[in-house]
């Protein structure tokens, strides 16, 4: 990585899109940085994960971190080529804007309003304390998603005959969704965020994996037949935009 011109700013202060923790400024925005302790380690290292919109920077266990985020700052070469390849980060919290079933909704926060998430229309309502309102819808979409997957999975897999094992939802980076020979699935939480037959379209993918554990012609045969909508459109949707999917941040 080697060293620019563009003004990049450590700082340690409030930022618009994160509250707390280490983060560096390229340019106008303030990107975070998770810093990573590792026993094993004998220098920094410092990559750029895209997908969620943050910097990692590993470190060895006993560095001084102030030292090690100020080496940081200074690729600044390699950190404006990278981010400049990305979107900020959003952290959700009161008043910021978030996608579900392909939707924006807008989360609108009053104190005193149940702490329980409600989606009215256009806006997902909520109370309590403020600083717990991110984590709060975190566990609400994780709750959505794996009850509209858990059913559409049994639903498609039962049309077709097949027999579906557990169904769990997780969060990997490089992955929409995974069969096991077992007949277990698991999904990406984020896909609830996704349009509809997005979502559904990546159900009939794994479903269609009960019974063909390849990508033969045969198994994409059965994912056309297994979904109600355009496979490729899904497809591409997941090629353009599932990224995008990563930015949300629910806590800091």
């Amino acid at each position: 990585m080697s060293r620019g011109r563009s003004r990049i700013i450590l700082s340690n202060a409030p930022s618009d899109f994160l509250a707390e923790g280490p983060h560096i400024r390229v340019g106008d925005d303030a990107w975070p940085v998770r810093v990573v302790r590792h026993a094993q380690s004998r220098r920094y290292r410092l990559v750029f994960d895209g997908a969620r919109g943050e910097l990692r920077l590993t470190v060895p266990r006993r560095t001084n971190e102030r030292a090690a985020l100020k080496w940081a700052s200074e690729q600044q070469a390699w950190l404006v080529e990278q981010v400049g390849k990305a979107a900020l980060p959003v952290v959700v919290g009161p008043g910021a804007s978030l996608p579900f079933r392909g939707t924006l909704r807008q989360v609108d926060w009053t104190p005193v309003a149940p702490r329980a998430i409600r989606l009215d229309d256009m806006v997902l309502r909520v109370g309590g304390p403020a600083e717990s309102v991110g984590r709060r819808i975190e566990r609400w979409l994780k709750a959505e998603a794996l009850d509209l997957m858990e059913r559409e999975s049994r639903e498609i897999a039962g049309a077709a005959g097949l027999v579906v094992g557990r169904v769990g939802v997780g969060d990997p980076r490089s992955r929409w969704g995974s069969c096991t020979h077992d007949g277990d699935l698991r999904y990406s939480w984020r896909l609830v965020m996704a349009p509809d037959h997005v979502r559904r379209a990546t159900v009939a993918h794994e479903v269609a994996h009960l019974r063909h554990m390849d990508h033969s012609a045969a198994f994409h045969a059965l994912v056309d037949e297994l979904h109600d909508g355009d496979v490729a459109a899904a497809r591409g949707w997941l090629r353009r935009e599932g990224r995008s999917l990563h930015r949300y941040r629910f806590t800091v």
